[in-house]
C-alpha cells in the first residue's frame, strides 16, 4: 500500500539529540558523552511521569530540568556550558540521510508531518536550522493535547486533522517505545533503528525496521 502521508518523529529521528554535546564536547569535558545520554533519559522519564500524573509542563521547560539534573548527576561536566547547550539545542543537526529522503518522499507526492513531544517553537527552529523547513508540510506538537507520547491521544492529532484512518499513515521513529505506541495506535510505524538494537516490545512490533530513513524509498 503507498502510504501518502509520512510522520516523522522529531527528536532522534530527524534531529541528532546528542548534537548539542557533541557542539561543546571541549567545554563539556571528557563526561560529555555521559551527561548527554543522562539529559536525554531523563528529558523522557519526566514526560512520561507527567502524562501518567495527568500533569503537564512544555517540552523546553523538560529539557532544561533534564539538563540541570545532569549536571547534578555528573559533577565532573563543565556547567558553564549550561548556557550554551540549551542554546545548541534549537539548532539540532540533522541526521545526513533526513534532507535527500524527505526531498524524494515530497516529489514523490507525499505529505510529510513531524509529530513531536516538542514545542512548536523549538520545531520550527530545528527544522529551519536544518535545512528542511521547505519540505515540511505540517508541524504538530504535543502542545496541542497537553500529554506526551505515546499516549494514543497524540497520535490521534495526526488522523483527526487529516480525517484519516491511521492504517493509511506511515510513522517513522527511531524511538522504539514511540513506534510501539504508533503501532498500538494503528500506524504503519517504521522503526529506524540507527543504533542496532534489539526487540524490545514483541507485541507491538512495527512493520519495518531500517538503519536508516534511507530505506523508506524502496520500502513497498
Amino acid at each position: 500500500m503507498a502510504h501518502a502521508i509520512y510522520v516523522f518523529d522529531g527528536y532522534g529521528t530527524l534531529f541528532d539529540v546528542h548534537a548539542a554535546v557533541r557542539r561543546h564536547a571541549d567545554t563539556v569535558g571528557p563526561e560529555g558523552q555521559l551527561l548527554s545520554a543522562l539529559w536525554r533519559a531523563k528529558q523522557l522519564e519526566y514526560s512520561w511521569m507527567l502524562t501518567m500524573m495527568g500533569r503537564y509542563r512544555d517540552f523546553w521547560s523538560l529539557t532544561e530540568e533534564a539538563l540541570d539534573y545532569a549536571f547534578d548527576r555528573v559533577p565532573e561536566a563543565n556547567r558553564a556550558s549550561r548556557t550554551a547547550l540549551l542554546d545548541a539545542y534549537w539548532k539540532c543537526d540533522v541526521f545526513s540521510d533526513v534532507p535527500e529522503v524527505l526531498k524524494q518522499l515530497k516529489l514523490r507526492g507525499a505529505k510529510l508531518v513531524v509529530l513531536s513531544n516538542g514545542t512548536t517553537a523549538m520545531l520550527e527552529a530545528a527544522c529551519r536550522s536544518g535545512g528542511i523547513d521547505d519540505v515540511v508540510d505540517e508541524i504538530i506538537s504535543v502542545e496541542e493535547v497537553k500529554v506526551y507520547k505515546p499516549d494514543p491521544r497524540v497520535y490521534d492529532l495526526v488522523t483527526t486533522r487529516h480525517r484519516c484512518f491511521p492504517d493509511v499513515v506511515s510513522f517513522q521513529s527511531s524511538n522504539r517505545w514511540d513506534a510501539a505506541g504508533a503501532t498500538a495506535f494503528g500506524f504503519r510505524s517504521v522503526w529506524i533503528n540507527r543504533n542496532a538494537l534489539p526487540e524490545e516490545y514483541h507485541d507491538f512490533r512495527p512493520a519495518a525496521v531500517l538503519p536508516s530513513l534511507d530505506g523508506l524509498l524502496t520500502l513497498g
